[in-house]
């Protein structure tokens, strides 16, 4: 599975070119996670900490809805933070608002300017590096959020002190990851097609399914109040004419069935492809494919 050092090459480098699929995949999850943010934030002008950025989207999301905070986003990528400072720059900038549902959180007053980014926008900082590093520098911070960035810690325990160290106190702590694999059909459903193995506890994009684990991460980090609200979400794969199409050129190169087709070429990839292919078609409806997918938004106080 992807590792902390995996984001400094080519996976970053695939996932930047990728960020407008990658922000559409998550955008039915964003819209909770950043609601929960905002709700999390101090009132009056705050500092926050955007672990493991990519994009840019949450960071721009929260600047939105509050424009008096100082934010810090910190990520790995090279060109990820590249991706975010251009987007940061835009006087215009795509916000994937789809699929849309009864109760959108991008209805509600917290995140009603999350639309448009200008002059007018909060404080922003984009940096490359290891955020448990680089934050020490900025600190302390009032809230501390991350879009799936913090599964991939060597020592989870000794990262989620250290965040905690830069926390000011009662801060808030706001961060989503992925449930269990098997709920997660845009990774489980080509998995099985392909012969992929379930991934392990360790760090990764599934390593902070358990609940009672990643409870007790926090908790031994000096975090209190630890809760975890699962969110179902629809995960977007494809759209548009050809949305089949638009999936698997997707998954051919973000997700654990891009993994093992590199490893594969000739016959032997094209059959893969093929497998590919039909389990995508199977979760098509219209001009869109949908996988069914679930999260965990964990929230703490320092």
């Amino acid at each position: 599975m992807t590792s902390a050092q995996d984001w400094t090459g080519r996976v970053g480098d695939v996932w930047a070119d990728e960020w407008r699929r990658t922000d559409r995949s998550f955008a039915d999850l964003s819209r909770h996670l950043d609601a929960a943010i905002a709700v999390a934030a101090p009132g009056g002008q705050f500092r926050a900490l955007d672990v493991g950025c990519g994009a840019g989207g949450t960071s721009l999301a929260l600047a939105t809805a509050r424009p008096e905070a100082v934010i810090v986003g910190i990520d790995l990528s090279p060109s990820l933070v590249a991706v975010a400072n251009d987007r940061r720059a835009s006087p215009a900038l795509p916000r994937w608002r789809t699929p849309r549902t009864a109760g959108d959180s991008s209805d509600t007053p917290a995140l009603a300017t999350a639309r448009r980014h200008g002059e007018d926008d909060a404080s922003i900082t984009f940096l490359v590096g290891d955020a448990l590093d680089l934050a020490t520098a900025h600190a302390p911070f009032d809230l501390l959020c991350s879009r799936h960035g913090v599964m991939f810690f060597d020592d989870p325990v000794a990262a989620f002190a250290t965040l905690r160290q830069v926390a000011a106190p009662g801060a808030r702590l706001v961060f989503s990851c992925f449930r269990d694999w098997i709920d997660n059909a845009f990774a489980a459903a080509p998995a099985r097609a392909l012969g992929i193995a379930v991934p392990g506890s360790g760090p990764g994009p599934f390593a902070f399914s358990d609940r009672s684990r990643v409870a007790s991460i926090l908790s031994a980090a000096g975090w209190r109040d630890g809760q975890a609200a699962p969110v179902d979400f629809v995960y977007r794969a494809g759209e548009g004419d050809d949305p089949v199409g638009d999936a698997l050129d997707m998954l051919q190169r973000i997700g654990p069935a891009a993994s093992a087709l590199r490893m594969q070429a000739g016959a032997e990839r094209a059959a893969s492809v093929d497998r590919l292919r039909a389990v995508i078609d199977r979760y098509r409806t219209g001009d869109v494919v949908d996988f069914p997918a679930a999260a965990w938004i964990w929230s703490a106080t320092a």
